[in-house]
């Protein structure tokens, strides 16, 4: 093999590596954006939002028919196809629950909805960049993608622990100008002092 032959296979081997590289970078900062809002609102308001709880139900119900459709096997797209279904099946229960259901069936529902946003959200941009890279998972280490499923997971943590903390740094004008409700437990913003007065001065009178 001459040097040139040699030059131009390091060429495209680095290219594809870059390439790879990217991927991940999209994957991994995509995911920790998705995740990170609904562990704040968990955090800071002990729920999550309607709007999220949709969100994953529209992406996940989108991706399953995608994958109902792909060009796999059967026995590869299975796994993937009930996940991407848990949202539906959660939003159909909560047709049938009431005030007078058992606390015990509401925790459970309201456990599944958690985990179907802080799972979901992450797994269905999993699969997208899946779909829009194909190789994507084939060529990914397997040390990489636990790396992508650690920082996700460590965003996500620490924007729970922000969300409870947040009377540290946000107060409740913060949330109510960004389009949110404040917390119940939030900081007021702190009342500016009126400067005081001027003393009048003294006058004396001429004799």
């Amino acid at each position: 093999m001459n040097d040139r032959t040699r030059r131009r296979r390091e060429h495209r081997e680095a290219s594809t590596s870059r390439r790879q590289d990217g991927r991940v970078g999209v994957a991994m900062v995509g995911m920790a954006v998705v995740a990170w809002w609904p562990a704040f609102t968990l955090g800071a308001w002990g729920d999550l939002f309607f709007d999220q709880l949709l969100a994953v139900w529209a992406a996940a119900t989108a991706a399953f028919v995608f994958v109902l459709v792909e060009r796999r096997p059967v026995g590869a797209r299975l796994l993937r196809a009930f996940l991407l279904l848990l949202p539906s099946v959660w939003l159909a229960l909560m047709f049938f629950i009431n005030d007078e259901e058992e606390d015990l069936f509401v925790f459970l529902i309201d456990l599944g909805a958690i985990l179907a946003v802080l799972i979901g959200l992450p797994f269905t941009l999993w699969l997208l960049v899946r779909i829009v890279w194909p190789e994507f998972g084939d060529e990914t280490r397997v040390s990489t993608k636990w790396l992508i499923a650690l920082v996700v997971v460590g965003v996500a943590v620490a924007s729970f622990l922000l969300g409870l903390n947040h009377k540290a740094f946000l107060t409740c004008e913060d949330f109510t100008e960004s389009g949110n409700s404040a917390p119940l437990d939030c900081t007021p913003e702190p009342e500016e002092t009126p400067d005081p007065a001027p003393t009048p001065t003294p006058t004396t009178s001429a004799e």
